[in-house]
């Protein structure tokens, strides 16, 4: 009962999500906005962690933190932000729907939790064809050709968003879910507001130009989006399969496409 409730709220979250990333992002340049929603969240799951006296992750630990933050905030937020600006939403989560296969192979590799059958080897080779084919400008699928550097941003994505998935169950972590989801929160926004000055211009941005619905959709995504939503994908990746916990993700990009 407990694990479907979480499971229902982690999705009721994430049912907003998307939503309130477009409005963002029409008036901040997107990895700035992603690096203040995590800071944020970070700092304040972080201090929470420290106010209840859990002490900060040991030295081990803050160096897994910063390589599942890499890979989750970067490589998967970082490089989705980018290519949705090249790639339509329906076929950006088409393209992403490999990520239960790539998990499934991660856990067979890293967590020895599941075998590699024909089953799932056919499933990947269907799903890496099914984007070759989508981006095969030499086929006349009808409507303008994908963008190929798009689409191989959305699945290397994919291939980070799910070794991620599986290293959180594999590498030395916070024993305390609030102390792991704020410093990999705190961790990701450092390193995306990182990637934000090294990749973004600020000359035509003005905080004073956000309207209020900009800043509720960012303090939604604070909120719902992070404190919420990743700290119960946390609790879920140590409670369920990783391979499940990536089709649900599948699941509900498909629903907000």
């Amino acid at each position: 009962m407990e694990d479907a409730r979480r499971l229902r709220h982690h999705l009721s979250c994430l049912g907003f999500h998307l939503l309130a990333i477009r409005v963002g992002v029409h008036e901040v340049p997107p990895f700035l906005l992603a690096a203040l929603r995590f800071l944020v969240a970070g700092l304040a799951m972080f201090g929470w962690a420290m106010a209840r006296g859990e002490g900060s992750p040991a030295r081990r630990e803050w160096a897994s933190v910063f390589v599942v933050s890499l890979l989750i905030f970067v490589f998967d937020y970082g490089l989705l932000f980018w290519a949705e600006q090249r790639v339509p939403s329906g076929l950006a989560a088409v393209m992403m729907a490999t990520i239960p296969a790539f998990t499934a192979v991660a856990e067979v590799v890293l967590l020895r939790t599941q075998q590699m059958t024909v089953r799932l080897g056919f499933a990947l080779l269907i799903g890496l064809a099914g984007v070759g084919v989508l981006v095969n400008r030499t086929l006349n699928l009808g409507g303008a050709p994908i963008d190929s550097a798009g689409a191989v941003a959305l699945v290397v994505a994919s291939m980070s968003w799910s070794l991620a998935s599986v290293l959180n169950r594999k590498l030395p972590l916070p024993a305390s879910r609030t102390l792991n989801s704020g410093a990999q929160m705190l961790a990701g926004g450092v390193l995306l507001s990182i990637a934000a000055a090294a990749l973004e211009r600020f000359r035509s941005f003005s905080p004073s130009h956000v309207s209020v619905g900009a800043w509720l959709a960012l303090l939604y995504l604070i909120v719902a989006g992070s404190i919420v939503a990743f700290t119960a994908w946390l609790w879920l990746i140590h409670h369920e399969s990783p391979t499940k916990v990536g089709l649900m993700r599948t699941s509900t990009r498909w629903l907000q496409s």
